[in-house]
């Protein structure tokens, strides 16, 4: 019996970025039925916040004014939101590919906790600088949400890759 370890170190291998784009939109999508959920039935608050706070990103601080439904600031939180997801989730493609951190389901995981971490302390404690309504976000509920994001983008990839033998 011949026992293999998994090297990680760098290795020329491109990702598979029709899967990557892919998983970042539906991990995207999976994030927002949770904030959607949470701010609704555990926070009590409003269900368009959110939506107004990413809207505001593309339209400024106006977009803040009211948070009553609009078609129009629905539309281009969902467009933007769903943007970035497939943005992060090239990235996160980027990292797994040539590092092998593909090697199992408990790699891709911890790889995709790891991720959503740092996109969480990149997001509400780099970006709060240009964006900084973004604070009041910080916290438990959208740490977790960004960890579930990284997780479910990193084991949909994982599943969804077409390796090098399979192309």
């Amino acid at each position: 019996m011949e026992l293999r370890m998994q090297s990680h170190h760098w290795e020329h291998r491109a990702p598979d970025w029709a899967a990557a784009a892919v998983c970042g939109f539906a991990a995207g999508a999976a994030v927002m039925v949770l904030e959607l959920f949470w701010s609704t039935m555990v926070s009590g608050g409003s269900p368009w916040r959110t939506s107004h706070m990413v809207a505001a990103l593309v339209l400024g601080p106006d977009a803040l004014q009211s948070m009553k439904f609009s078609i129009g600031i629905v539309a281009l939180a969902l467009a933007t939101h769903y943007l970035l997801g497939v943005v992060f989730g090239l990235v996160l493609a980027a990292l797994i590919a040539p590092f092998k951190l593909d090697s199992s389901a408990a790699m891709v995981l911890l790889t995709g906790a790891l991720f959503g971490l740092v996109l969480y302390l990149f997001n509400f404690y780099g970006m709060v600088r240009l964006f900084a309504w973004f604070a009041e976000l910080r916290g438990g509920p959208t740490l977790v949400a960004h960890l579930i994001f990284g997780m479910a983008a990193a084991l949909m990839y994982w599943q969804l890759e077409r390796r090098a033998a399979d192309q």
